[in-house]
Formats: structure tokens, sequence, C-alpha cells
């Protein structure tokens, strides 16, 4: 029902999520992160906990594959879940359930990774993968957002389009704002 890009801006070490899906209000519940930490998405039929737990863990020091083994292991409804997270030393790991709904995978390139389910097929994260690659010149969330897209062009999720998030996270606690 989701598809998401994890990914760290190798330029100021931002860490951002961007997130499409047919679910309603999808960046309530799947894009987490935390400057200097790393970031998570957390889909499929979420586990709200996942996103809070998973920073703390990593705040704690676990790397990405620990906290993906933690958080997996924690869960009885593990099947059904996705998810796929980056840690501030560059490591990634993810998690696709047995009972994830086709099309369902995940993979990991270096700076990021891609995960989905319920999708029009694989061609939707290798092309939302290959968009992230080629745009390496754009401003981050730019670079997010056309990555994003070009997996909507591919199929994107198969029930259509309702919700999208993009969450990006600085160093800065509260990072200085132009809203003119």
């Amino acid at each position: 029902m989701t598809w998401s890009l994890v990914a760290r801006d190798p330029a100021t070490g931002a860490f951002g999520v961007a997130v499409a899906t047919r679910f309603f209000a999808v960046g309530a519940l799947c894009p987490h992160a935390d400057g200097g930490v790393g970031a998570l998405a957390t889909q499929a039929l979420i586990n709200p906990t996942f996103g809070p737990r998973g920073l703390r863990l990593l705040r704690e020091g676990l790397d990405a594959a620990q906290v993906v083994q933690a958080l997996v292991a924690s869960d009885p409804g593990a099947g059904t879940r996705q998810l796929h997270v980056q840690d501030a030393r560059g490591g990634i790991a993810a998690h696709t359930g047995a009972d994830c709904i086709p099309w369902c995978g995940h993979l990991a390139r270096s700076g990021f990774s891609v995960a989905g389910n319920m999708l029009a097929g694989p061609q939707v994260l290798e092309d939302t993968a290959a968009a992230y690659e080629r745009l390496a010149d754009l401003p981050f969330a730019q670079r997010l957002v056309q990555a994003m897209r070009a997996g909507e062009a591919a199929g994107g999720d198969k029930r259509g389009r309702q919700s999208a998030a993009l969450r990006i996270h600085t160093d800065q606690e509260y990072p200085a704002l132009d809203l003119r």
C-alpha cells in the first residue's frame, strides 16, 4: 500500500524520508527521522511503535541492523510489516514481512534505501532508486520528491494515490525557516 525512500544527504548530513500511498495521512505514521541519529519508514500494516522505538534505539547506539532485528523480534505481527532504517554511520537495514501484499520488497543502495508493498511491480522501486542516484545535483528535498515521482510514473501504489509526505531533519533542533 505504500512505498518510501529513506536517505541521508551527503552534502548536509540531513536525513529524509519521502513516502507515497493510497493510505490517508501517511505522514502521521510512516516517516520518522532525527538529525544526527537516523531515519526510518514503517509501512504495510503499520506498527505505530516502530518509529519512536526505532529512533530511541538509534539514539542508544544500536546500528540499523540491530534496530530492525529488535523491532521485528518484538512484534508478533512482523509478517505483515515493512520497515527500513538508516543510521548515522550510514548503515542500512530493512524488513519486508512474508505476509505483505504483493508486489512487495526493498532495496538498499549507497546512502539510501527504498521499500514498498502493494505496488505495481518491482520497477517502482528500481525507478525510484535510479532517479535518486541520477539526480544527485538537485537540492535534497527536490531529489527525494523527483525520485518518488519516477516511482509513480512506473506505476506506484497499484490502488492509486491519496497522500504523500516528506520529512527532513538536520542536526539543528529548530532550524531557521524562511516563510516569506
